[in-house]
């Protein structure tokens, strides 16, 4: 059966998107060359942790959303759009693999006047140096002449309750002025606002600011936390104060580290078809160091108020609160906490763990007891660490019940806890 869409990739970028074209009223098809993501779909389940929820994909599939594993259907529609993941490879660089696996599916069956959309976060350059030439190459057309090519970089924030696919302006860069409009008149049935980069380039590159934005200034506030924490000032409440200003100052938080999908990029490390690699952005790179080292700052911390109370990490009973990146979402993608566990477990803590969003948890492979009882958990652990701030949780009550408590999100009343 045709339809109008094609989203090709089923996953945090993809099932958005599938669902904001759906509720607009677009005949939509969702391509995965995973079975198992299909058949999930299918019987009304996510298969994406943190994504959208059973009744959601149940209202797109009464709407007639169709998951398929068909790549027969790519063939059929007026618009394609990639949404596969980019993870980043040892190298740390985007893995284009599934990106340009996707590509090759949809050239060979890719029709004339046909509208290609890239959403996946890639380093600029890809859409016309890595997409391009595999759709020119399996279908025998002509990108810009036979069919349209556009950037159109994923910008949704999972979980946030202001901010949705329609009230969120959408960027858009396309390989010529024609294809800029086409996917322009497409998103123009989703989103309010749309956004006109000047080219594939442009649309591409403010992914990678924004997503840097983001890393750098988590990174700034990550260090100034730990000066503050060795000078006894209350980062906390400086940031309560800076927060004030209303001009020139946008608050940012310190955690145990930076979870999430959007990795941060430096596009003048990667090599380019046509031309040398540009020069690398020092302030990138160095967010990045710093932000890795938060996990082993908190085991630091974890260590020093053991101590401080005459006991070791070895043999301590230590609780994790809230193993998801992101608050009051099932999502652990880049999470933090399995790194903090598997840290203090190779000191010889035991550890357990409690998260209203996730019911089962590994490390290692290894399951991490789940607590049954929060209260109990935490008053007869040695030391409870709050990883992540789920709505759910009592902090104030928590602190009164848990023997030590560290909190690295900053959400306990003050005194109440040790913060980061």
């Amino acid at each position: 059966m045709p339809a109008d869409l094609a989203v090709i990739g089923l996953g945090h970028l993809g099932l958005p998107l599938a669902q904001a074209a759906v509720s607009a009223g677009i005949e939509t098809v969702g391509y995965d060359t995973d079975p198992r993501a299909c058949t999930e779909l299918s019987a009304g389940r996510t298969p994406v942790e943190g994504s959208l929820t059973a009744s959601e994909i149940r209202r797109m599939l009464s709407g007639g959303f169709r998951p398929t594993t068909d790549p027969a259907e790519l063939g059929r529609v007026r618009t394609a759009v990639i949404c596969a993941p980019t993870p980043l490879g040892a190298d740390r660089h985007p893995d284009l693999t599934a990106v340009g696996d996707a590509a090759r599916a949809l050239a060979a069956r890719l029709r004339p006047h046909t509208t290609v959309l890239l959403e996946s976060a890639v380093p600029p350059g890809t859409t016309e140096n890595h997409v391009l030439p595999l759709l020119e190459a399996g279908s025998g057309l002509r990108a810009g002449r036979d069919f349209h090519l556009a950037c159109s970089p994923g910008r949704l924030d999972p979980g946030n309750r202001t901010h949705n696919y329609a009230n969120t302006p959408k960027v858009i860069g396309g390989l010529t002025p024609a294809c800029t409009e086409s996917a322009a008149a497409f998103y123009g049935r989703l989103t309010d606002k749309v956004v006109r980069a000047r080219g594939t380039r442009e649309a591409e590159m403010t992914k990678v600011l924004e997503t840097n934005f983001r890393h750098v200034n988590i990174a700034l506030v990550n260090e100034m936390a730990v000066l503050c924490h060795d000078l006894g000032v209350d980062f906390w409440d400086v940031i309560r104060c800076a927060e004030t200003k209303p001009f020139g100052f946008q608050p940012f938080r310190p955690g145990p580290g930076v979870g999430g999908h959007g990795a941060p990029v430096d596009p003048g490390c990667l090599p380019y078809r046509r031309r040398a690699p540009g020069h690398p952005l020092r302030m990138v790179s160095l967010a990045q160091e710093i932000n890795d080292r938060m996990p082993q700052y908190v085991i630091q911390r974890c260590a020093t108020l053991l101590n401080e109370h005459g006991k070791s990490v070895r043999g301590a009973r230590v609780l994790l609160l809230g193993v998801t990146y992101k608050p009051d979402l099932a999502d652990q993608e880049a999470s933090p906490a399995r790194e903090i566990a598997g840290r203090l477990m190779d000191m010889g803590a035991q550890i357990g763990y409690h998260d209203p969003h996730v019911l089962d948890w590994r490390v290692r492979e290894l399951p991490v007891p789940r607590a049954d009882s929060l209260y109990e958990a935490a008053s007869s652990a040695d030391l409870t660490v709050l990883l992540q701030h789920h709505r759910t949780y009592d902090l104030q009550g928590l602190a009164v019940k848990a023997q030590l408590l560290l909190d690295t999100r900053g959400a306990t009343p003050a005194g109440a806890a040790h913060r980061l």
